[in-house]
């Protein structure tokens, strides 16, 4: 018996790491980059563990370990940009896409610090008054939006979000799987990206798309945590 349950906890255990996933490659022009080239190598690249704490310096890019570097890669304003996993998006939950414009030029060097982000696509819940929920994100490969025309040229990180709501009903209990990609955008508009926000920051873990019981009782709404979308048309 006792053999049995040890088992079946290394089962589970198994069955949970195989579970987490990361994004290591953008799509750029419908090709999928390899890993870890225009991403930069994240802490959890063999590990795949999330980040639970909002307030971490991890919850930046998840780089503090890696000491990474990756090579910028052209995209046009207006133009699709996509963001993919080494797996799926297992876990139900929500999606937010960032994006941070470098002070000095140069992305390479810049470590994300400071009240530059903005929002650009979100992947929300679907609820309907408390009879069900869904999340469209969940088992996605991973994600692909339209740069916004309006976003002024230059080369930005940008930042893949997606969080893992399934044990979310206590605090820190929200799992944050992301990354960091590199891109020099062209052709861009005059547009005046906003709101901005700090990252960390932009999260104390308390908001209520963050610590939430998804299964009982079924939430009637969703609040979808951080700003709104710029250029959300």
């Amino acid at each position: 018996m006792k053999s049995f349950a040890t088992l079946s906890a290394l089962t589970a255990l198994v069955a949970q790491a195989a579970a987490h996933y990361t994004f290591p490659s953008l799509v750029v022009g419908g090709t999928t980059t390899p890993a870890w080239v225009n991403v930069r190598e994240t802490n959890n690249f063999n590990t795949q563990a999330p980040v639970t704490d909002v307030t971490s310096p991890d919850f930046t890019c998840y780089d503090t370990q890696t000491n990474p570097t990756a090579e910028t890669i052209t995209v046009g304003a207006g133009q699709q940009l996509g963001i993919m996993s080494d797996g799926t998006i297992y876990h139900p939950g929500v999606v937010n896409v960032y994006m941070a414009k470098a002070p000095d030029s140069d992305v390479s060097s810049y470590d994300g610090s400071g009240t530059n982000w903005f929002k650009v696509y979100q992947i929300s819940a679907v609820t309907d008054g408390g009879t069900s929920i869904s999340w469209p994100a969940q088992n996605l490969p991973g994600v692909t939006f339209t740069l916004p025309e309006a976003l002024p040229s230059g080369q930005y990180l940008v930042r893949m979000e997606a969080i893992a709501l399934h044990v979310a009903q206590t605090f820190g209990g929200a799992q944050f799987y992301l990354s960091c990609g590199q891109i020099n955008v062209t052709g861009g508009g005059s547009g005046t990206p906003g709101p901005l926000v700090a990252i960390p920051g932009v999260y104390t873990g308390y908001e209520p798309g963050i610590l939430i019981n998804i299964n009982y009782p079924i939430p009637a709404n969703y609040t979808q945590p951080g700003p709104v979308s710029f250029d959300v048309s």
